[in-house]
């Protein structure tokens, strides 16, 4: 009934704003409702690999120690994420019976990359109104490794806990950007065992929250309706994060395990300016209702592994988490 509606909806303001006939009218909003099925297609199979990645990149290093602080405490450091795009994940296939609308020129099939591949591209073709609509495939960020700064910073609470929280600028990569910041909760249960704390070992728990944001340049071409407006795609990641660490500390040497569960809730947009066609048609607002389709959540278990060494107040660490991905973290920390 909704979809009903909106398509009426649709061939009113076709109506309205083209000059054109009913029987026109009707062809053009069947041709961009194709083209709209094509673009959400495509949409899910480039995104959803950068966003999968992203939880990685969010997870890693929230707590800096298991140990449990003096009240008050301040640390305060500067991380550098770097993670590793898996060959896997560079690049999916598509054929001409894929689609609705477009068919790959020149092929049958084609190798084209994600948001996390190559910068290699095809061209897809479709009509609109009996008008040809040639657009590029997207290119990907191009990059075997990505890297990113963030900041962090926790105090040291009561009873053992202990308050984190991470941020980060939106980072320009090759063909997009990514951000990120959330907050955390640590507590200490080693406090709890006099037996463990004797031989410096660490336990403590911690929920953390975060969100990222990643967007890449996307699908764009003029018509004779003027430009789309869907050049630029956002995914949005909330995750909830929980997390049991254990360390040992040999005199400057604090080494660390961590398990990592986290359930993580995806949402995608267009992000970018609105098109001229949308004098005619809503093109960005229906195919973000479109986009709502391939909305999904996920459950991720990770390790984590974390060497700490001590320079007076200042301490440098490095993490490894590894799971369906791979990512590295390397962070200096002033204590105050």
């Amino acid at each position: 009934m909704r979809n009903k509606f909106l398509k009426y909806v649709m061939i009113g303001i076709c109506l309205i704003f083209s000059g054109k006939s009913f029987s026109q009218s009707i062809q053009t909003i069947e041709d961009i409702g194709l083209f709209l099925t094509d673009a959400t297609f495509y949409s899910e199979k480039y995104i959803t690999p950068a966003t999968d990645a992203a939880v990685y990149q969010a997870s890693s290093n929230w707590m800096t120690s298991p140990k449990k602080r003096k009240l008050y405490d301040v640390t305060l450091s500067l991380h550098g994420n770097l993670f590793f795009v898996p060959k896997r994940d560079r690049s999916f296939e598509i054929k001409n019976s894929d689609f609705s609308f477009f068919t790959i020129e020149n092929n049958s099939s084609a190798t084209v990359p994600t948001a996390l591949g190559s910068d290699s591209q095809y061209y897809l073709i479709g009509e609109i109104d009996n008008n040809q609509v040639r657009i590029e495939t997207p290119k990907g960020v191009n990059q075997e490794t990505i890297f990113y700064p963030y900041l962090q910073g926790s105090i040291s609470l009561w009873k053992g806990f202990e308050a984190v929280v991470k941020f980060s600028s939106k980072v320009k990569l090759k063909r997009g950007d990514y951000q990120v910041y959330g907050f955390g909760l640590k507590h200490n249960f080693s406090q709890y065992f006099k037996s463990l704390e004797s031989k410096k070992i660490h336990l403590a728990g911690l929920v953390a929250y975060s969100k990222e944001e990643i967007s890449f340049g996307f699908l764009d071409t003029y018509t004779n309706y003027g430009n789309l407006g869907i050049n630029e795609i956002t995914g949005e990641v909330d995750t909830w994060q929980f997390q049991l660490s254990a360390s040992k500390e040999w005199k400057r040497f604090e080494l660390m395990t961590s398990f990592i569960a986290n359930q993580s809730d995806f949402k995608y947009y267009l992000s970018g300016p609105k098109g001229e066609i949308e004098n005619v048609i809503p093109v960005q607002y229906i195919l973000n209702e479109k986009l709502k389709d391939i909305y999904k959540s996920k459950f991720n278990t990770i390790g984590e592994i974390s060497g700490r060494y001590q320079f007076s107040k200042i301490y440098v660490q490095t993490s490894f988490a590894f799971g369906k991905f791979v990512n590295t973290n390397l962070s200096v920390q002033y204590e105050f």
